[in-house]
Formats: C-alpha cells, sequence, structure tokens
C-alpha cells in the first residue's frame, strides 16, 4: 500500500472532523439507549399489568423488571460478537448494524397484542424481544466511545468521548419525556390501553435520523492504521476476544469495578425510583417522570464536563468525586424522596446523577485508554458489558425485593453504597490512563 492510498481525501478529511464524528456516536447512542431505557420505564409503568398481570403489584413489577434484566443478560454476548467483528472489520460496520437491530425489535414491541389478548406468549415475546434490544446495546457502547476516541487527540479525549456517554441521559431524557407527555395529554385507562405503545413505535422514526448521519462518517484512523501495519507484517494473530482474557484481564476487571458502582447507581436513580414514588410512597405517576425528566436533562448536560475536567486533573480523580460522593448520598438519597415534595424529589435525583455523571463522563476515555487498539472493541465491550449483568441488571431487581422484603428504603441505600464504594476502591488502584497514545502498545 502507498503513501497517497493511506493519505485522506478532502471528502474523507470533512468526514472525519471531531465535531461530526461526535454528533453521528451521540445522535446513535441516544437512540439505543431510548430504546433501552424505554422498556426499563414501561416495566415499572405498564408492562407489570400488560404483560405480567398479578394480584400484587410489587410482584408484577418485579417479574417485569426480570424480564428488563434479560436484556442485560445478552449484552456480553453482543460484546463479544460485535467486539470480535469490530476489531476485525472496523468500528463503523458494527455500529450501524447494532443501530438496526435495537430500532426493529424496538419498534416491534409497539406492535406486539398484550397478555389478554394472546396469553402467556405475549410475554415470550416481548422478552426475546428484549434479548435482541439487550445483544444490540451489548455492542453499541464499545463501539461508540472507540470511534470518537480514536478520532480525537489524547488532550481533548476525555471531552470529547464523554458526548457518546450523553446519549445514556439523553435516551433517558425521550423516554421519559414521551411517557411524561403521554401521560399529560392521555387519561389513566388510555395510556395503559394503547398509548404506551407510541413511544416504542417512534422509535423507527429516530432509527432512520440515526442510520443518516452515522452512515455519513468514516472509520477510525487509529484502526485503519493497525489494519495496515498488521497486514504489513503478516504475522497472524489470536482472535481479539482470547486476547483480551490471555493479555488483559487485568483491564477487563479494572473496566467492571469502574462501571459497577456508575451501572448500580444509574439503575436505582432513573428505573427503581419510579417504582418507589409510585408503589411504596403511592404517588402520581407524573411527579416521578418529571422529577427524572428533569435530572436528565441536567445529567445530560454535565456528562461532558466532568469528562473535560478529567482531561486536567486525571481519569481517577473525577471518578472518586463521583463513586465517594455517591456512597454518601446513597442515604439522603432516599430521606429527600421520602418528602413527596416534587421539587425536593427533583433535587435528590439530580444531584445523585451529577456524582453518577462524575463516574460516567470519564469512563469512555478511561476505559478505551485501558486497551491496545488490536483487542480495544473487545476489552472494552466484555468488560463494560459483564458489569451490566452483575451490577445493571440487578440493581432494579434487588432493589424491588429488598423494599418488598423490608419495608424501607434502608436496605436500598446500604445497596447503593456498597457498589458506590466498589468503583471507588477501583478507582483508587487503577493506573492513570489520561494522555496516553492509542496508536502504542500499553505494555511497551
Amino acid at each position: 500500500m502507498t503513501d497517497t492510498a493511506l493519505t485522506p481525501s478532502p471528502v474523507d478529511k470533512r468526514r472525519n472532523g471531531i465535531g461530526r464524528i461526535v454528533t453521528a456516536s451521540l445522535v446513535g447512542t441516544t437512540v439505543e439507549w431510548y430504546d433501552f431505557f424505554l422498556y426499563g420505564s414501561a416495566a415499572a409503568l405498564v408492562f407489570n399489568t400488560a404483560f405480567f398481570p398479578t394480584d400484587d403489584p410489587l410482584t408484577g413489577t418485579l417479574i417485569a423488571f426480570l424480564s428488563y434484566a434479560i436484556g442485560f443478560l445478552a449484552r456480553p454476548l453482543g460484546g463479544i460478537v460485535f467486539g470480535h467483528f469490530g476489531d476485525k472489520l472496523g468500528r463503523k460496520k458494527l455500529l450501524v448494524l447494532s443501530l438496526l437491530l435495537m430500532g426493529g425489535a424496538t419498534f416491534a414491541m409497539g406492535l406486539l397484542p398484550v397478555y389478554a389478548q394472546i396469553g402467556v406468549a405475549a410475554p415470550i415475546l416481548l422478552t426475546l424481544l428484549r434479548l435482541v434490544q439487550g445483544f444490540a446495546l451489548g455492542g453499541e457502547w464499545g463501539g461508540a466511545v472507540l470511534i470518537v476516541s480514536e478520532h480525537g487527540g489524547a488532550r481533548h479525549r476525555g471531552f470529547w468521548a464523554s458526548w457518546p456517554q450523553a446519549g445514556a441521559p439523553g435516551g433517558n431524557l425521550l423516554a421519559t419525556g414521551v411517557l411524561a407527555l403521554l401521560a399529560v395529554v392521555q387519561s389513566e385507562e388510555a395510556f395503559l390501553d394503547w398509548g404506551w405503545r407510541i413511544p416504542f413505535l417512534l422509535s423507527g422514526v429516530l432509527v432512520v435520523i440515526g442510520l443518516w448521519i452515522r452512515i455519513s462518517v468514516s472509520e477510525s484512523p487509529v484502526f485503519l492504521a493497525a489494519q495496515a501495519a498488521k497486514a504489513a507484517s503478516g504475522v497472524k494473530e489470536r482472535p481479539p476476544i482470547v486476547e483480551v482474557f490471555r493479555t488483559g484481564w487485568r483491564e477487563v476487571l479494572g473496566a467492571i469495578g469502574l462501571r459497577f458502582g456508575e451501572n448500580v447507581s444509574y439503575y436505582i436513580l432513573t428505573a427503581f425510583v419510579l417504582v418507589y414514588v409510585t408503589v411504596h410512597l403511592e404517588l402520581s405517576r407524573g411527579l416521578a417522570l418529571n422529577a427524572v425528566l428533569i435530572a436528565s436533562a441536567v445529567h445530560f448536560v454535565t456528562i461532558p464536563l466532568w469528562g473535560a475536567l478529567s482531561d486536567r486533573i486525571g481519569r481517577r480523580a473525577v471518578t472518586l468525586v463521583g463513586a465517594v460522593g455517591m456512597a454518601g448520598w446513597a442515604f439522603a438519597f432516599f430521606t429527600l424522596v421520602d418528602s413527596g415534595d416534587f421539587w425536593t424529589v427533583t433535587l435528590s435525583v439530580t444531584t445523585g446523577l451529577l456524582f453518577h455523571g462524575a463516574m460516567y463522563g470519564p469512563q469512555a476515555a478511561f476505559v478505551s485508554e485501558l486497551f491496545d487498539t488490536r483487542v480495544r472493541y473487545s476489552g472494552a465491550a466484555v468488560g463494560s458489558q459483564l458489569a451490566s449483568i452483575v451490577a445493571g441488571a440487578l440493581a432494579p431487581i434487588i432493589a424491588v425485593k429488598l423494599l418488598a422484603d423490608f419495608g424501607s428504603s434502608t436496605p436500598v441505600a446500604v445497596y447503593l453504597c456498597g457498589a458506590a464504594v466498589v468503583t471507588a476502591i477501583t478507582a483508587a488502584v487503577i493506573r492513570e490512563t489520561r494522555g496516553r497514545d492509542l496508536t502504542s502498545d500499553v505494555r511497551a
């Protein structure tokens, strides 16, 4: 291959602009998280009666959250498959595929008949589509943050790579916002009967927009350079997933630890809180949704600020701020929510998400910088998605179970605090990665 062949054309340069790359990743992740979180909100508000009807509201909600957790079980498989092919074929192709899978599954959910219409087939079909969602999201996170990390320079990598992270609250903001709007314009009966389908069908439009933007960007230059070097060397390498667990298992454990407290806290603050407010405190669905809506808007804006701060003082320091802050806030959170006052509940959720953002904002750059290019997609995807099982998937289930067994928020607060401590310890012992050259070998 000649030097000329490796020189980007003017068109490639425009497509490689960091702003365009960030926009493509942010829009795509927002759409995918919208789809994923929409299920979580619906599990707390609708699916417990529409697909998993029982005599006890908390039991129905617990079963609905079990189906919600099944999506997490598919995420490591998605991480392995997408990571392998992402390290072999490139980041861009797999990101397009993940968006198509996620959007198709979510749109199909909006068309499903409920339990009263087809019986047990309804929850089975819903659960199968949830597995597709989880599989797609398992490959999304690693690719989205990597394509930004590998396009940008080391100096501002924390800031730029944090924008795809903002897709999580962005998606939750969209999902919660649509549900909150429906709660205003529809009666409870109409919403439970057919209105809940609207946000799922809307996913079809969002996916088309996301694909149009995502297809327009070019492949990661770091990946292309690594592929060219591998082709020139002629050396046959092991499959990326094998290489990750052979040489990078410490980094995988580090990624799990960094995401543990962040995962648990996010799903308690945004999903479990809906159950806690509506079922335990017996307050309105609108109060809970609007509180999460406002908090998610603040969260969306502040995540890149935390990422930028990590470029100045380091990934570890910012992560520690978030983890230690969350550990302390866990108890104050439920005390404030118990007040039942809308603005107090909103303040409680918003503050919690600010601490979460300090863990989440630097995470994209932090995890990307842990791995070498040849295995970076596999390592980042597998580490993050294994954490999603042990942390994110179980968080709302454990929280609902603790609330049902003890009738108090105190055990849930202890659980939230303990999870944050795990991330604090990980951040304290893991190596700092700020400023790393992504084209170099981590062990060089």
